[in-house]
């Protein structure tokens, strides 16, 4: 599947915000979707995992939130370029891998721990820590040409972005793919456990205060609970092929 883009001169790409909730494939279906259009991928969740891991390396509260949003100050993540070799496979198709670092170390694998998505999802709720995130995460995106996924990248982060989706499945599902990625990462995990943090990230995230995750009223929704990786990326491009039409 060849989706790649020829940028014409003069001419400013799109930025494709990819929204929802935690498990309904938005990050495998964002890395597919940028690597097929040749575009950039950034992965908001990796800044609020990143820093989650920050907190805990320095033993910092995850309840203190000056003192979060003091550690977005000193830290530097980078987004390396997506690569091919991965040994990661879904519906027979090879995904690729966003290597991330964090001050210059490579935290890739240690930020998808499960200890450290909730802590994340935590964190994510306070004001100070979102609006310190916010412009670095703009920034990322000035250029266009960029596939951005999280939980308010429609609502907050760009408002205006050429593209929205807002991708979903039930909780049942998400659990499970959840749970199949921990077990084949080596973890060891119970399936009703995965079930209940599922719906209690949901919960935290749909409730807080500021950003909470809500669907774009201009976004495509898109159910992913019976599609495979491939026919959701597929409707994606597509949706971006349309719009590039009209740009």
């Amino acid at each position: 599947m060849n989706l790649k883009l020829v940028e014409p001169e003069n001419f400013k790409l799109p930025v494709v915000a990819i929204d929802g909730p935690a498990g309904a494939g938005k990050s495998t279906a964002a890395r597919l979707l940028a690597f097929q259009l040749g575009f950039k991928l950034i992965d908001t969740g990796a800044l609020y995992r990143s820093l989650a891991l920050q907190a805990l390396e320095q033993n910092v509260d995850f309840d203190d939130e000056q003192k979060l949003a003091d550690l977005c100050l000193n830290m530097k993540i980078q987004f390396g370029n997506l690569e091919r070799h991965s040994t990661e496979e879904s519906d027979d198709v090879e995904i690729p891998r966003l290597p991330i670092f964090c001050n210059g170390i490579e935290v890739t694998d240690e930020i998808r721990k499960p200890a450290i998505g909730m802590a994340a999802s935590s964190i994510s709720k306070f004001s100070k820590v979102r609006d310190a995130l916010l412009a670095v995460q703009r920034a990322f995106g000035e250029e266009g040409g960029i596939v951005m996924e999280g939980r308010d990248i429609g609502t907050v982060i760009f408002p205006n972005a050429e593209l929205k989706f807002y991708l979903t499945a039930s909780v049942e599902s998400r659990a499970k793919r959840r749970y199949e990625e921990l077990v084949a990462a080596g973890n060891k995990v119970d399936l009703d456990r995965v079930v209940a943090e599922t719906a209690q990230r949901d919960e935290q995230d749909m409730n807080r205060d500021v950003a909470p995750l809500k669907q774009s009223s201009d976004a495509t929704l898109i159910d992913s609970t019976d599609k495979g990786l491939v026919d959701v990326v597929t409707l994606m491009a597509e949706k971006v092929r349309q719009k590039l039409k009209h740009l």
